[in-house]
């Protein structure tokens, strides 16, 4: 079962893996970069790498969410009807 996610990437990022992946691929290239980086690094290092990145990172988040609030409102408040 494939499930889509929506994530935000640096450019430098993207174009890496458009460099390295088969057109097209973009997913499984993904899939298998992170299932590779989970191995190697376990996941209690991958827990704190990422709880760094959350505090990192929280603030610019939840500014960004507030701000697009009102478009998923509305987004929503159309799709009900």
């Amino acid at each position: 079962m494939h499930k889509r996610v929506n994530v935000t990437l640096p450019e430098e990022t993207i174009r890496l893996i458009d460099r390295s992946a088969s057109h097209g691929n973009r997913s499984r290239f993904i899939d298998e970069a992170v299932k590779y980086f989970v191995r190697e690094h376990g996941r209690s290092q991958l827990r704190r790498l990422l709880e760094e990145g959350a505090e990192r990172r929280g603030a610019r988040d939840l500014a960004i969410a507030e701000e697009w609030f009102p478009v998923d409102r509305d987004a929503w408040r159309k799709r009900r009807r």
